[in-house]
């Protein structure tokens, strides 16, 4: 199978249902920033993560994946294989907020991005997916998408900051605590 096609050299790009998009619609710009997120969080999985982080990455990284085709395949599309993102998904990234949350001191101050550079990744991948969250929010106010795509990606960030602390605490680093008066 040859990885190129031309047909992108319109400036168009094919969503799953079969219809062409310009390469900056909105739908596109929201997957492929959620594309672009799956990346950093492999880049983070390259690091020394915990055994946990990286099942919980790995897990999240396939998640991703459906997100994406969800996305990419608008809610009127006459497809029966696609994922759609589903309640379970949410509440997986919920159960493993609590569970890291439980294990970790007291949230007292905000905190910088930094301290391992597992952590510092996960930091910038949480970036990535409220970047991404802004846009599916742009495109949920233009066109119909799945009821648990925005609270899987709003979830997500609060996962990541959460995993990004674990990571830290795993790996004997202290969180890089905010001094306002910097």
């Amino acid at each position: 199978m040859k990885i190129y096609t031309r047909t992108g050299d319109d400036g168009t790009t094919s969503l799953f249902s079969g219809g062409r998009v310009p390469k900056h619609h909105l739908r596109v710009e929201s997957y492929g920033t959620v594309d672009e997120l799956n990346s950093t969080l492999g880049l983070a999985r390259t690091m020394a993560l915990s055994p946990q982080g990286d099942a919980d990455l790995a897990r999240i990284q396939h998640q991703l994946f459906n997100l994406g085709a969800d996305l990419a395949t608008p809610l009127d599309a006459p497809t029966s294989y696609v994922v759609r993102m589903d309640a379970e998904s949410v509440t997986w990234l919920e159960s493993r907020i609590d569970a890291m949350t439980d294990s970790l001191p007291p949230l007292k101050s905000f905190i910088l991005p930094g301290g391992s550079p597992a952590s510092a990744t996960i930091h910038i991948a949480r970036t990535v997916c409220r970047r991404a969250e802004r846009l599916v929010v742009m495109l949920a106010e233009n066109e119909p998408i799945g009821d648990h795509v925005l609270p899987y990606i709003n979830r997500l960030s609060d996962t990541l900051f959460t995993l990004a602390r674990a990571e830290n605490a795993a790996a004997g680093v202290a969180d890089v605590i905010w001094a306002p008066r910097g």
